[in-house]
């Protein structure tokens, strides 16, 4: 009976603290943008995987068993999301292993969410307010310049990173950055060092960004020379 105790408690335990971060946005609007069952845990396993497993590229075998739907239907799942952009394969190369590899970009399906938001919240304000006054205008102007809802500090982050990836960010890639300097308190240095580092590395996306300053921050690292001696130390080992 003790032993059944236990170890009920110690699979709570592994149950409360071994989550995926699935948007809960995406969660509640994924049937609106006309996302199946099929794909939506399709994209959930995908995400499992890349965030519990550190796996960027799991094979079609290791999705399949995971999922109670038929092999083709996983196959015809996974076709459709590559085929209509709502996610892409990304090539890199791994310097320090000397080898190219692959991983599964959920980027787009996050634009084509925030896309979706915004339409509905456009079309909520053409509703409830279809005129502006100019007076309403000119003070929402003002207030946007008083406040903003982008400090000089995101700006010069957002140009930094722009430039890196040779391409404008999306609305989801803007408020990850806008988190890491507001909720999470990285420091400017450390966030371009840790894009430094997946750049030398070969992965220049935000998923493997975020999982470079998570793993600095655990282990106490908070300046970029903090970081460079680590980052020397973990290659040695």
């Amino acid at each position: 009976m003790s032993n059944s105790k236990d170890y009920i408690q110690g699979m709570m335990k592994a149950l409360q603290e071994g989550t995926v971060s699935v948007p809960y946005l995406l969660i509640s609007h994924y049937a609106e943008l006309g996302l199946s069952e099929v794909e939506m845990m399709l994209i959930i396993h995908l995400q499992a995987y890349q965030e519990k497993k550190n796996t960027e590229f799991p094979t079609l075998d290791e999705l399949q068993s995971h999922m109670h739907a038929p092999a083709d239907a996983v196959v015809k799942a996974l076709q459709r999301l590559l085929a209509q952009g709502w996610i892409s394969i990304d090539e890199g190369y791994d310097s320090i292993a000397g080898m190219q590899y692959e991983t599964y970009n959920l980027t787009l399906l996050y634009e084509k969410l925030a896309a979706h938001l915004y339409g509905n919240d456009q079309q909520q304000r053409s509703v409830s307010s279809p005129t502006m006054t100019q007076e309403t205008v000119s003070s929402a102007q003002a207030g946007a310049t008083a406040t903003g809802s982008q400090t000089e500090a995101d700006r010069n982050m957002f140009s930094i990173f722009e430039q890196e990836f040779g391409r404008p960010l999306s609305p989801m890639e803007l408020e990850t950055i806008t988190l890491w300097l507001d909720r999470d308190q990285y420091s400017e240095p450390l966030i371009k060092a840790a894009l430094k580092e997946a750049v030398f590395s070969g992965k220049v996306h935000f998923r493997y960004i975020d999982r470079i300053l998570l793993e600095w921050s655990r282990n106490g690292v908070r300046t970029p020379e903090e970081a460079k001696v680590y980052v020397q130390q973990y290659r040695s080992r």
